[in-house]
């Protein structure tokens, strides 16, 4: 009540500032002084307090901000910390050397130097990617949102593009790339050996037969810069030269000539491939005609024609052996009329294969006698 009376009488009045506050103070509207923590006595007549918290990030956000500056630069400078990013450039602001905010080119901050202590670090973007020290101090701070992270896994390469300008090659490895200033980007190139199928091509014959074909090459990338930058797609030029070089190399042949030799129709074609795409940075290996299709009356006439090819070699076979037969036992009646002994020795045999079918043999008159009679035996 005293204070209250005292108040009413001196014109004046007492108001009370946290550690967490601070008081703009405006005399007759013009700015007077911004009060700290503490009980502060202040004139009452033409006088408007306006009271701000101060804020976990430290960042002054206010309409006054402008007007402050131009009226009293004294005492803006005193109470605040104002940093702007130019262009090419980028800061960095920490607070007890942890990283607080990151402006990037053409971003304005007032912060409450109360808040701090801060630190300016001011970062020149002459290159896309950050510095890998740097990265880690952001990604620590959960500050990611300012640059992109690219991965290039092993056995590839990263191809760095500047504003659309190739400016380099990146080994295996994480990489950040800046979200602002020039525009990058990396294009990762698989350099491990590969396999390329050309499925159902259609390709008429000398002869006019139309075939499908199935081919496959093998490749790698031997030079990603001249890869990437002679053609818009590598892949897709090593699929037409394969179309073009079989198609040209199978129309020169009879089907007779391509199904006899597939090997050297592979050799015929690859070398033309080989040689255009290494003008296109790829190293070319293995090129294989893997399947040839053949129409469906084609292949009745072809299984026709195996078929009786087939069955002649049969019918070669089986005079042959009958000659051979019919040979042998020509010879072997020269050797019984010439020889009395193989023929009685033929005779012996003869009767032991009889006897082995019948279930009793009666010898009478000696051997002789049984061969004499030997037209006479029963069962």
């Amino acid at each position: 009540m005293l204070m209250t009376i005292y108040n009413l009488l001196t014109g004046r009045t007492r108001v009370t500032v946290k550690e967490t506050e601070r008081l703009l103070v405006l005399k007759d509207g013009r700015y007077a002084d911004i009060l700290g923590p503490g009980r502060h006595t202040l004139r009452r007549s033409g006088t408007e307090l306006i009271r701000y918290e101060l804020p976990a990030n430290g960042t002054f956000a206010s309409s006054e901000c402008d007007a402050l500056k131009r009226a009293r630069a004294d005492l803006f400078d005193a109470h605040f910390l104002q940093e702007a990013a130019a262009e090419g450039e980028a800061v960095l602001i920490s607070r007890d050397g942890r990283p607080a905010r990151l402006l990037s080119p053409g971003d304005l901050v007032t912060l409450w130097k109360a808040a701090g202590p801060w630190e300016v670090e001011r970062i020149v973007l002459d290159a896309a990617l950050v510095p890998a020290a740097l990265a880690k101090r952001l990604e620590a701070a959960g500050m990611t949102g300012s640059f992109t992270t690219v991965t290039v896994a092993e056995a590839h390469v990263g191809l760095l593009s500047v504003d659309g300008a190739l400016t380099g090659e990146l080994a295996p490895g994480a990489y950040r790339l800046w979200a602002f200033g020039p525009k990058a980007a990396v294009k990762v190139v698989d350099l491990r050996w590969r396999a390329h199928e050309v499925i159902g091509q259609d390709i008429l014959t000398r002869d006019r037969v139309t075939l499908r074909v199935n081919l496959t090459a093998t490749y790698r990338v031997s030079d990603p810069r001249l890869a990437v930058t002679s053609t818009l797609g590598f892949e897709q030029a090593l699929h037409r030269a394969l179309q073009l070089a079989f198609r040209k190399t199978l129309g020169a042949l009879s089907l007779d000539d391509l199904l006899a030799d597939k090997v050297a129709v592979d050799a015929a074609a690859a070398d033309a491939v080989r040689t255009e795409m290494a003008a296109l940075g790829l190293e070319v290996a293995e090129i294989a005609l893997k399947d040839v299709i053949l129409p469906g009356e084609m292949r009745e006439i072809l299984n026709r024609v195996v078929s009786a090819e087939k069955e002649a070699e049969a019918n070669v076979i089986r005079r042959r052996e009958e000659t051979n037969a019919v040979r042998s036992l020509h010879n072997t009646a020269k050797v019984m009329a010439d020889n009395p002994v193989m023929l009685r020795l033929k005779e012996l045999e003869a009767l032991e294969t009889i006897a082995s079918k019948v279930e009793r043999l009666t010898v009478h008159n000696g051997t002789a006698g049984l061969l004499d009679d030997i037209v006479k035996l029963r069962d």
